[in-house]
């Protein structure tokens, strides 16, 4: 038994000496000159072309009206009577909310009354005065009590006036917050009024990009309110200071809206013209390699291996990015036209790597794609 251990034993050591001598010889030979080349990653390719590009800026903005507020009620009272519905369309000075004003009115008319009053006692002391009856300044005191009276009637008529909520401006209202009957307070809401036929776009520029910008320049915006929205307008206001935190300058823009198709606190896509146009290098966006340390492509090229055959292989280039348009990207600096750029499989790619290009797959690339369910 022992005897037939020691011989399987043997034969073990034996197989794993031939293996590992088998090894030994590979390793040798790679050692002295053989490599292991791996097969060449497909890829697919796009040749770089040189085309004018206007210089154009995108953004996120938001809409504003430009004029809007919530209406609130200046002075406590009960809402007597309501004049409009929610979501209608208000006039200017129209009289939408009246509250209960009973008491001013009787005020007015205690106060009207000694108006009366003091208008008799004045023109008695006017005609005492002519005839030299009574001193001057018994004139005065009593033409003095009789402007203390007209003032008391118009505080009072102000008063009343104060409890009628008015449109300060023509817009569309929006879901009244109060009911007959409802007790609300001064400051209490009543309702939300937009002017929505022009609104403003609000959006951010970075500070590099702001010396480009003029009062003027053409906006498009567009918008997916379950209608697509697009309207174009102008800049109108750059404001003058940037953000602390982001060093980026607010922009305002005025595109009119006569069917009302952008709504307040909408976000909406904004690009603005910057009127110049320039020949690019522009590539597909899925050409880029994008990284911390910089963003590059991969340049097909003939390259020679270690044994001094040729093959196909890719250069990493870095590249200076413009701005990006549809599918494509421009490239300031780094590529030059007629050059064959990877447009696909660039995260699985080095530099020096082989390649096989694909030209049975295109992938199509344009400024102003237009998807199929579109």
């Amino acid at each position: 038994m022992n005897k037939r251990m020691l011989q399987m034993l043997a034969a073990v050591l034996v197989f794993v000496a031939i293996i590992a001598f088998v090894k030994f010889q590979q390793i040798k030979a790679a050692m002295a000159g053989g490599s292991y080349t791996p097969p060449p990653e497909p890829v697919t390719a796009v040749v770089a072309k040189a085309q004018p590009w206007g210089d154009a800026f995108e953004a996120v903005g938001a809409v504003a009206p430009v004029q809007g507020v919530t209406l609130a009620a200046d002075l406590p009272g009960v809402v007597e009577r309501i004049t409009f519905e929610s979501g209608a369309t208000v006039k200017k000075g129209q009289a939408l909310v009246y509250l209960d004003s009973r008491q001013e009115v009787a005020r007015l008319n205690s106060a009207e009354a000694a108006l009366e009053l003091a208008k008799n006692n004045l023109d008695r002391s006017k005609s005492l005065l002519e005839q030299q009856l009574i001193a001057q300044s018994d004139y005065d005191q009593t033409a003095a009590l009789y402007r203390q009276a007209e003032a008391a009637v118009r505080e009072v008529r102000a008063a009343i006036e104060r409890k009628v909520i008015r449109a300060p401006f023509s817009g569309t209202a929006g879901i009244r917050q109060v009911n007959l009957g409802q007790y609300v307070g001064s400051g209490d809401p009543i309702v939300p009024i937009q002017s929505l036929d022009p609104v403003y776009v609000n959006f951010s520029v970075p500070q590099q990009q702001v010396g480009a910008l003029r009062v003027g320049m053409a906006v498009s915006v567009a918008a997916d309110s379950g209608v697509k929205v697009q309207a174009t307008g102008r800049v109108t206001a750059v404001n003058p200071v940037a953000d602390d935190a982001t060093r980026n300058v607010r922009v305002q823009a005025t595109f009119a809206n006569p069917k009302h198709k952008l709504r307040a606190g909408m976000y909406v896509s904004v690009r603005v013209d910057m009127g110049s146009r320039q020949s690019v290098v522009a590539v597909p966006a899925t050409s880029i390699n994008y990284a911390p340390y910089g963003n590059s492509v991969f340049i097909i090229e003939e390259m020679k291996g270690p044994d001094g055959k040729p093959y196909k292989g890719v250069r990493q280039q870095f590249v200076k990015l413009g701005t990006a348009r549809g599918d494509l990207i421009a490239v300031h600096s780094g590529i030059e036209p007629g050059q064959v750029v990877v447009s696909s499989g660039v995260f699985k790619l080095r530099s020096g790597a082989a390649v096989k290009v694909d030209s049975t797959v295109t992938l199509p690339a344009s400024a102003s794609p237009r998807p199929e369910d579109s």
